[in-house]
């Protein structure tokens, strides 16, 4: 009934003197019945002692028929001439509903559902939640046994099974589930509590519950799982396409039940980024998922193109950065559905139910990397907005994990580009050693490294053979190793002996760390084996600076590691370096390595050392098989670091190929020396080379006798080129000079540097050598 505002006047003697028709309404009395009677007799009880100090209060008012009001009242005094209270005017409020109505109609009109049920699981009582959830009046569920109201899903099941729980243990239950509803259109979490209820006599009467809709908070703890779930799974590899596969796997199926990741080209190639078109865009499909097995749905192949309009959300979201919704029925999902039912019409009928997408930018630092759409079909809800805020969330922190794996990619690509350019491609043919040679790049995310190896060819048919690592991975260690390599082909070429040639390095290796912005000298160290191989008198020279020691197989023996001072990594600098020195019979086996061979941190060392010890002494049809059947026996997969290795067979020139005079310091002991070359020419069947020979002889004989210093001796060797030397006991080292027109001498190595492929000078133990090489003449 609306309500009228009811109000009554009272003089001073406490009589009625006025009534509003709102008064008549509310106790059923006219105003002839109560006007100028005592207002004590409209009263059900005692009067409040405090209502007029109060102004109010709750007064208890006997209606005509009977009954008792309650009326909250307002009294407010009418002052007379001397400020005296001559009257009061009453007004009053609805009637107070009793404590039990007012508990009725809170049960009823409760914002969360509630219900009753007897000990039989059937409704006794429902309120106006639970009737809009299922679609139905109270009148029809009362009475009601509850699976006969609901569809038998696991959520019945577990609702029902609590039910009986709470009535046959007393105690009372709170769970959480998530499901939908009759009359609900999308899922729903519910946080449901159920207790028991009792008659006054204690015995069990019903079960009463409330459940409360709280699908905000759930999915927000979802969302916040799958953040988290994201920081872990996303970006294990340094990979780009493994990075977005990562990606999808987090979206399906708990996000989406179709996911797709397309990047732009450049970001899989080693290109700079472009600026994005605000016509259609290309993108290439790298990643995607469904809930259906096979990726029926799936418009793309992983590696296809596709151009996307501009009016499409990938393009869409691309252009602006942010993301963008679409729902069934609006123009735009219209719009690219059509054009992925034409591009692939086999998957139409997959994509039918499709009612919602979304797409999501995938930006790295400011740059735009690709786009991500995620697609619900199966999936009651449409994509909101919080939904798009999530999205762009995961999205900006999958993206960096791309651009890292980008990043590394392209580093990886430049470092393993650089180091294929350092590193020898292909070595020349030795006459002193044959010679088989790996590489492999590592596969940890730490990148490429610095090991080097090498083999130069040296005066007198000698070879240099080198192995080293510089210290960390990357352009930076690949580029040190470049520079570190260069200098130990300039040292060679001195003809410095190993340990010598180890201490130049490593002072170079210390001004390198002082020259790059002071950076401590470890992080530029580096090790290195250095070794000097002569097949005349079958020795190897060899000193290392931090290098593990070579393996050596000699003919007919077990493998072994030659027993030798390591010596400190280059770059600490004030240490001296040792040298050791073998005598090889022809055919040895000489293995030089890099640490990552035998080095790793799940492999113990000496297990491995001694894996390759097993595996050089096992029998290959040659070294390149060798190498092979090393790499295979002692590397366990992937190396986490670079691995080099450098097998090495020797060989010998024997006495038909050299020939050797001993020369008295007397100037006609050139004649000799001339006669003597001549006639080995002769026998080697080299008479074409006889002439230059001659001259070559001729001056480098005289430079030692009228230079040099006793003892003195002449060796021809016979090799891919014909080597002429010449030894003195003098430290004194000759080089050219441009005579002038009148000069008697001074014109002798320039000959000879002009008829021979090339000289030069070496330091020996006992003073020099001065060497020239010719061609041999050709069969």
């Amino acid at each position: 009934m609306e309500h009228v505002a009811a109000a009554a006047v009272i003089d001073a003697q406490g009589r009625v003197t006025g009534w509003s028709d709102g008064a008549r309404l509310l106790t059923g009395r006219a105003a002839d019945e109560v006007v100028g009677r005592p207002a004590t007799e409209l009263l059900a009880g005692a009067l409040p002692a405090r209502l007029l100090a109060a102004r109010g209060g709750n007064v208890a008012v006997r209606h005509r028929d009977g009954h008792r009001v309650e009326l909250p009242v307002t009294v407010c005094p009418v002052l007379g001439p001397g400020g005296t209270p001559t009257g009061y005017v009453v007004t009053a409020g609805p009637p107070c509903p009793p404590p039990a109505a007012l508990a009725a109609r809170a049960f009823q009109q409760a914002s969360m559902s509630m219900a009753v049920f007897d000990l039989d699981q059937r409704y006794l009582r429902v309120n106006d939640a639970v009737g809009r959830l299922m679609g139905v009046s109270e009148e029809a569920l009362l009475g009601r046994f509850f699976p006969e109201t609901v569809e038998d899903t696991e959520h019945s099941r577990g609702f029902l099974q609590h039910l009986r729980q709470v009535a046959r243990t007393g105690r009372p239950v709170r769970y959480e589930s998530y499901t939908g509803a009759p009359a609900l259109n999308r899922e729903h979490a519910w946080s449901i509590e159920m207790w028991p209820l009792a008659h006054d006599s204690g015995e069990p009467a019903g079960v009463a519950l409330a459940a409360f809709d709280s699908s905000d908070q759930y999915w927000a703890r979802r969302r916040l799982a799958l953040l988290n779930e994201a920081a872990t799974g996303i970006g294990t590899s340094l990979d780009v396409v493994r990075t977005a596969e990562e990606l999808v796997g987090v979206l399906v199926p708990q996000y989406a039940d179709f996911a797709s990741v397309d990047l732009l080209d450049w970001v899989l190639g080693a290109e700079e980024p472009p600026m994005i078109p605000d016509g259609a865009v290309q993108l290439c499909r790298v990643a995607h998922g469904s809930t259906r097995e096979g990726n029926p749905g799936a418009a793309l192949k992983l590696g296809e193109t596709d151009v996307y309009q501009p009016s499409s959300p990938p393009a869409r979201a691309l252009r602006e950065g942010r993301a963008v919704l679409a729902q069934a029925g609006e123009p735009a999902f219209v719009e690219w559905l059509a054009e992925r039912d034409a591009r692939s019409p086999e998957g139409r009928r997959h994509r039918l139910g499709v009612h919602s997408m979304i797409a999501v930018p995938l930006r790295a630092r400011g740059t735009p990397l690709g786009v991500a759409v995620c697609v619900r079909a199966a999936h009651p809800d449409d994509y909101g907005g919080d939904d798009a805020v999530f999205a762009e969330e995961l999205a900006s922190r999958a993206a960096v994990c791309i651009d890292n794996a980008r990043r590394f990619a392209r580093e990886r690509s430049t470092a393993l580009a650089l180091q294929h350019s350092l590193l020898p491609r292909g070595l020349p043919g030795q006459a002193a050693v044959e010679v088989a040679h790996r590489y492999l790049p590592c596969g940890s995310l730490a990148g490429i490294g610095g090991d080097w190896f090498d083999v130069i060819p040296l005066s007198g048919s000698r070879v240099a053979l080198v192995v080293g690592d510089v210290v960390g991975h990357g352009i930076r260690s690949s580029a040190t190793m470049g520079r570190l390599r260069t200098a130990v082909r300039t040292l060679a070429d001195v003809d410095l002996h190993p340990d010598e040639l180890l201490t130049h390095l490593d002072d170079l290796v210390t001004h390198l760390a002082s020259d790059d912005s002071g950076e401590e000298v470890a992080e530029l160290g580096a090790t290195c084996l250095y070794a000097v191989y002569d097949p005349v008198s079958r020795r190897l020279s060899l000193a290392a600076a931090g290098h593990p020691a070579p393996a050596l197989v000699l003919p007919g023996r077990e493998p072994e590691f030659v027993t030798m001072t390591a010596g400190p990594p280059l770059g600490v600098g004030g240490l001296p370096f040792e040298a050791a020195e073998l005598e090889l019979p022809e055919g040895s086996v000489v293995a030089l390595y890099t640490d990552g061979l035998v080095e790793d941190r799940g492999r113990d060392v000496d297990h491995a050392t001694e894996e390759l010890r097993r595996a050089l002494g096992a029998p290959a049809d040659s070294l390149e098989a060798l190498s092979d059947d090393v790499l295979k026996a002692v590397l366990p997969g992937q190396p986490t670091d670079d691995v080099a290795l450098l097998l090495v067979r020797t060989r010998a020139l024997g006495a038909d190929r050299v020939a050797t005079w001993d020369v008295r310091p007397d100037p006609a002991e050139v004649a000799t020396c001339r006669q003597a070359a001549t006639e080995c020419l002769a026998a080697w069947g080299l008479e074409e080379a006889t002439f230059v020979t001659e001259l070559v002889v001729s001056e480098l004989v005289t430079n030692a006798i009228r230079y040099g210093a006793p003892p003195i001796q002449l060796r021809l060797i016979r090799d891919r080129a014909l080597i002429c030397e010449v030894s003195d006991a003098s430290s004194t080292s000759p080089h050219l000079r441009r005579a002038h027109a009148y000069d008697e001498g001074g014109r002798g190595l320039l000959l000879v540097a002009q008829l021979t492929q090339r000289w030069g000078s070496r330091q020996t133990a006992g003073g020099k050598t001065i060497w020239a090489e010719q061609p041999l003449p050709g069969p």
